[in-house]
């Protein structure tokens, strides 16, 4: 097939590359403009558009697709139809129609479930134990077109939304190849609403603990809010970040939460809601790197005791 690409993150990139190895023609890949990045705040390319100049497609980056110069573009691409995976702008609907077989879509969840920008995160956080990946026709509602084809998969325990994320990226691009090989065949299937739920991009408030939640939902919000917007509190020594946390099956708590249980020896212990109690594997104190809970307590000032949030 003769198609356009659209799309931005690294979660991307495994869809652009699978489809061109799969032989299909793909005559541009439109990707966001570059931003600036790290320290020194030089311009950085996305990792859509690194791939597609390897392989020398051409890349398009307009800063906004609306206005009549932008769909002319797009139209005189003749494609068949457009794949779209994680592009990070609203397509109007003259995108939408402007080729035969229309936009399709790569999405990070089962849908009519977690229709939204931030699937894979609140998957995690809800405490679903299967997500997977769906393609649809795009239609002008938020994640609401027909289904074409969908692939589950089961949630690690311990696994994070950047590792999750990068599982369902190939996930997705395998599902995308057999998607365009047996487009003429499928029967695309209505969504039900009724069973439609939302998974809305998080905000950096987000992030801070709630520390009447159990255990067991604060740790979901730790593996589910990574790499934004993390989960962290305040406390006498600033900032803290958790990374990887696990909760105390065996450990009860009177205290009130957020109340550092113990903090020493190699163990970081918090109670939290509902008399549950936080074990701290891996912390971040603002200002310094990552470290495992037994280098940290050798430097931190923490006292059993402390109450964290105040």
């Amino acid at each position: 097939m003769k198609l356009v690409f659209m799309g931005t993150p690294a979660a991307a990139v495994p869809s652009l590359a699978a489809i061109v190895e799969a032989g299909h023609d793909v005559v541009s890949v439109w990707t966001q403009p570059d931003r600036p990045a790290g320290r020194g705040k030089r311009l950085s390319p996305p990792p859509v558009k690194a791939y597609a100049e390897e392989k020398g497609i051409p890349v398009h980056q307009p800063k906004r697709i609306k206005g009549e110069e932008q769909i002319e573009v797009f139209r005189s691409l003749d494609a068949d139809a457009a794949v779209v995976v994680a592009y990070g702008k609203i397509l109007p609907p003259r995108f939408l129609e402007a080729f035969p077989d229309g936009c399709i879509n790569v999405h990070f969840s089962i849908l009519p479930k977690y229709r939204g920008a931030a699937p894979v995160n609140w998957a995690i956080v809800n405490g679903e134990n299967r997500t997977g990946v769906t393609t649809m026709l795009m239609d002008e509602g938020l994640d609401t077109g027909d289904i074409l084809l969908q692939k589950e998969t089961p949630i690690g325990e311990d696994e994070t939304s950047d590792e999750l994320t990068g599982r369902l990226a190939h996930l997705g691009a395998d599902l995308i190849v057999e998607t365009l090989e047996k487009l003429p065949t499928i029967n695309p299937r209505k969504q039900d609403d009724a069973k439609a739920t939302l998974a809305p991009l998080m905000k950096k408030e987000d992030g801070e603990i709630d520390w009447s939640m159990t255990a067991e939902e604060i740790e979901r919000r730790v593996r589910g809010f990574q790499p934004f917007p993390r989960s962290f509190t305040s406390s006498s020594i600033g900032r803290l970040t958790f990374w990887k946390c696990s909760s105390l099956v065996d450990h009860t708590s009177q205290v009130e939460p957020g109340t550092v249980l113990k903090a020493g020896n190699g163990v970081f212990a918090v109670a939290c809601g509902s008399g549950t109690a936080l074990s701290v594997e891996i912390v971040q104190q603002e200002g310094k790197r990552k470290m495992a809970v037994e280098d940290f307590l050798n430097g931190a000032k923490l006292k059993v005791g402390e109450k964290f949030g105040d």
